[in-house]
Parts: C-alpha cells; structure tokens; sequence
C-alpha cells in the first residue's frame, strides 16, 4: 500500500508524495476497494481544487495536484455481482468501501462486461487511435475557444452560460437524479460530461441523447440503488 499524503508521512518536513507526482498525469488505483477508505477520502480534496494541503507539527505545506485519477475494481468481492457467489448484503458492505463524497467525484463510472464469444477472433476493423485523439483534439479545441478552459474546469457558476438544457430537459435531469438520489454535485459533473459529448460530436447543443449517455457512465451509482432497495 503506498501513501497517497506525502513521500514521508513519520517526518516534520511536507513533501509531495503520489498526488504530486501524479501532477498533470494519471494517478491508477488498481483493486481501489482494497485501499483504506480514510485515504481514498484524502483524494476529495485534491479532485475538487486540483491542490493538496499537508500540515505537520511545525510547517504546512500546499502542492499542486491536478491529475486525472483512473481507479478499477471488481463488482462484488467474488468477481461479478452476478455470479450468484454472494448475496446483495456482501456485495453492499464491499462496494460501501467508497464513500458517497469519493463516489460523486468520479465523472465516468463503467462496468466493462464480459466479451462475446468470437470477439478476440474478430478481424473486425476499429477505430484508430489517430482517429479517436483527432475526434479529441476537436472536442478540446471547441472548448478552449468557447470558454478559455476545458470542461472540466469549469465552475458552478459557469454551468449555466456553458451548458444550458431545454427546459425539458432540465426537468429529466433533475427528476432522472431524484430517483437514484444523486446529489447537486454530480449534477453538476453530469452537466460537464454531457457537454464534452456533445463537443465530440460537434452539437453546439447539450440534447437528450447526450444526457442519456452520460447517465450511462453512472454504472456504480445504478448498481448501488439497486443493492438498496
């Protein structure tokens, strides 16, 4: 297990630790559920300003700690959530290894299913990754000259200039957040996604459908409901 605070947590000097280094890059948690809930709460903080305050007895220090975290789990603590192996109770108490407030800020949360039979066989043509990072670049682009910034960065404030829905619309969402009971937070989050959505699709726009596939990207939050009831 490795710190995710600083590189020296016994010392009197803050030093920058894994968040740091991670500064402009990617920070992967594998096996996440594994990792003391205490220390995965410390990442909130960072995740939501992009910085990290560490206090020792004599000095407190601030480091810079924008990175972009990528974290994998499996579903339930014998694989899958559907392989009858363990009941809702087990699978609850596991997944309640995340917080609700570490939960709410991860923006896409995808449940990578089985593959089909015949698919490692396929010859079947993909998408490039020159095609996928040009689509991106695209996407990056509209955002930088429409508000100086990328979606991600952008304050609640600035939600209702940038990525305004129909009032139909608006009336989904919220209505479609009242029933999972997701918070004003990821409201929010589900607003930046599906504004990048419609970016890579060059819609100037936010439509149903992107809302739609951004609610699709809330897969352990359905999960969790479903546990629940």
């Amino acid at each position: 297990m490795v710190s995710l605070i600083t590189a020296n947590d016994s010392g009197s000097v803050p030093r920058p630790g894994e968040i740091s280094l991670a500064h402009h890059g990617v920070l992967f948690l594998d096996e996440v559920t594994e990792f003391p809930r205490k220390v995965l709460d410390v990442l909130r903080e960072p995740l939501e300003t992009g910085t990290i305050h560490v206090s020792r007895a004599a000095r407190q220090a601030e480091f810079p700690a924008q990175f972009q975290l990528v974290a994998a789990l499996n579903p339930s603590p014998t694989g899958h959530h559907e392989d009858g192996r363990a009941n809702h109770g087990e699978i609850l108490r596991y997944l309640n290894r995340l917080s609700g407030p570490f939960l709410e800020r991860i923006e896409l949360q995808i449940e990578v299913p089985l593959l089909p039979a015949g698919s490692l066989s396929s010859q079947q043509a993909e998408e490039s990754s020159q095609q996928v990072q040009q689509r991106v670049l695209a996407a990056r682009q509209l955002q930088l000259a429409r508000q100086g910034k990328a979606n991600a960065r952008l304050l609640g404030r600035e939600l209702n200039r940038y990525c305004p829905l129909s009032s139909s619309d608006a009336t989904f969402l919220e209505n479609t957040l009242q029933k999972f009971k997701l918070s004003a937070r990821t409201y929010h989050k589900l607003l930046k996604v599906s504004r990048t959505i419609a970016d890579l699709q060059q819609s100037p726009q936010i439509e149903r459908p992107h809302l739609l596939e951004a609610l699709s990207y809330r897969a352990l939050d359905r999960l969790l409901q479903y546990l629940r009831q």
